[in-house]
């Protein structure tokens, strides 16, 4: 099996079209992703301060042999689901909950698996008034001096500092119809061109694809979906995943706490 997927092993998409795959109520979810590369996934709850926020899930597994802290930025797959998860969009306490799991992974020496997937941090004025921004910045302040191996896999949107407070790792990887970006194309073109209908024009401007995004650099690796991620090729795509995780592992965790943490700060002043 080849360990690399190479840009021009892509079939040819408009960026439009990867967005609305990254969309789609049907992809799978973060918690699809955990229960299929993990196995004896017990969820934790809860930032210690306020409330348990379940736009993100999280909590420890096993990969292989080895006990992992896996956490996700969970979307429904109904209304109802969707409600309860707020769309996949985080509060501050959700970020808090996320960072007190990695701060705990840390204390225990699990290396930490993020499944990124989120339009954005909610920006309604009750995450505002609970610290939405210091809670982000906190998160991207603190994954960086982890001392303990970070991957983090955008399986869906990867949407401005909300998926970036999930996304300092050591490697960055994405599934092949994900996207990530600083805005989304249509906020993009509303601010470009006064006119969010340009949004397909927006989305190829803005590079946001995983082939994109992997020329410049900005992602290590890219995930194929055979060809678009259903829950009908999910143990297809996540076997291909587990093979990536076990190398990605084994590099990792050969390394020094120091090493480890002088990687990824190599990794983001390069960029």
């Amino acid at each position: 099996m080849n360990a690399e997927n190479s840009d021009n092993e892509l079939p040819l998409k408009s960026a439009w079209t990867r967005v609305q795959t990254a969309r789609d109520k049907k992809r799978p979810t973060a918690l699809d992703y955990i229960e299929n590369v993990t196995k004896g996934f017990y969820e934790l709850h809860g930032d210690r301060t306020y409330r348990d926020d379940q736009a993100i899930v999280g909590g420890i597994a096993m990969f292989g042999k080895m006990p992992v802290t896996v956490i996700g930025q969970q979307k429904g797959r109904n209304t109802k689901e969707n409600m309860k998860h707020n769309f996949g969009m985080p509060y501050p306490e959700g970020y808090r909950k996320a960072l007190r799991l990695m701060k705990q992974a840390e204390k225990f020496g699990r290396p930490v698996i993020c499944f990124v997937d989120t339009p954005g941090a909610y920006c309604g004025i009750e995450a505002e008034e609970r610290g939405q921004g210091e809670a982000i910045a906190r998160n991207l302040f603190e994954m960086s001096a982890l001392k303990v191996p970070v991957l983090s896999i955008v399986i869906g949107e990867g949407g401005s500092g909300g998926a970036l407070a999930m996304a300092v790792g050591n490697e960055v990887w994405m599934l092949e119809n994900a996207v990530y970006s600083v805005l989304s194309p249509e906020g993009f073109a509303s601010i470009l061109w006064k006119d969010a209908k340009k949004a397909p024009e927006a989305a190829e401007a803005m590079k946001i694809t995983a082939a994109d995004l992997k020329k410049l650099g900005i992602i290590e690796r890219i995930l194929p979906e055979f060809p678009a991620a259903t829950q009908k090729n999910l143990r297809q795509i996540t076997c291909y995943m587990k093979y990536c995780i076990t190398d990605f592992m084994i590099k990792y965790c050969g390394m020094t706490q120091d090493e480890i943490v002088a990687q990824r700060g190599k990794r983001f002043r390069e960029m």
